[in-house]
């Protein structure tokens, strides 16, 4: 069943996978966006790498008593997110508009996306020890920034927040995607990454439903792709109707003719076609 033309399309922008996305993809979206209103959320975990090398370091990231794991976020780091969300931005908006989609870029810090207050206790050498952290989980999403969602328009959101102090604080972009998808009423998260499939066992996975991958979650997964399940069952307890993970084109991960669907339904894990 396809989704109403006025539902938006939320599509989550990996850091790590931007370089590779190449004109062809940029197309198929283009056409996608002609027919449904766009919001990208991008990541920027690669050109913030590539600003700085003391973000490739160790230290650069924290592990909470919970085992959870978050960039170590100062105001000079919020202002390199800025920086180079900012260069990422013309170039995304760059091919969009080239074309024929009319884009503008938003930061979820200005009145979109709110935050909580965040963990104040951090392991730093073996040692758990009270830090200021500007990073905050997600709490709500006012969608009325986002005036203009037709089709043939999109908006690029960097997923920064405010928190209830009136602090800007960094937040996981895979759950700020699946926040918003939830609050605009999309039927549809698309999360682009560079891995083809869910991997369980070391299998690709092309169905699994949303109680099934939050088990995988809790006793399998790893690093990023624990978090993009995390975001796929908020985006789902939240009215969007499936999730897809991939690094294909968004029509191709749609139309499942590859990357993993996640949705309520109790289906069997099935795995990919070869």
């Amino acid at each position: 069943m396809s989704a109403s033309p006025s539902l938006p399309t939320v599509v989550k922008l990996g850091g790590s996978c931007l370089d590779d996305l190449d004109g062809t993809w940029w197309d198929d979206l283009a056409r996608h966006g002609q027919e449904r209103p766009l919001i990208l959320v991008h990541g920027w975990s690669k050109p913030l790498k590539q600003l700085d090398a003391r973000y490739s370091e160790p230290s650069a990231i924290l592990r909470d008593r919970y085992g959870n794991q978050s960039r170590w976020t100062t105001p000079e780091v919020i202002d390199d997110i800025k920086t180079v969300s900012a260069v990422l931005a013309e170039d995304v908006l760059g091919r969009l508009e080239s074309r024929g989609i009319t884009a503008e870029r938003l930061l979820g810090s200005d009145g979109l996306v709110s935050a909580g207050e965040g963990e104040r206790w951090w392991w730093r050498e073996k040692r758990l020890v009270e830090l200021e952290n500007l990073v905050g989980p997600i709490t709500g999403v006012d969608p009325a920034p986002l005036k203009n969602l037709q089709p043939g328009h999109a908006y690029l959101v960097t997923p920064l927040a405010r928190n209830a102090a009136g602090r800007e604080v960094n937040t996981d972009a895979d759950r700020a995607a699946a926040a918003i998808a939830g609050a605009t009423g999309a039927s549809d998260l698309v999360l682009v990454t560079d891995v083809g499939h869910l991997l369980i066992d070391g299998e690709p996975v092309s169905r699994i439903s949303a109680r099934e991958a939050a088990v995988f979650r809790d006793k399998g997964a790893r690093g990023g792709m624990r978090k993009k399940l995390r975001a796929a069952g908020e985006a789902l307890e939240r009215g969007v109707e499936r999730v897809v993970i991939g690094s294909a084109a968004v029509t191709e991960l749609l139309n499942g003719s590859t990357g993993t669907l996640i949705t309520d339904e109790r289906a069997t894990t099935t795995g990919a076609s070869t």
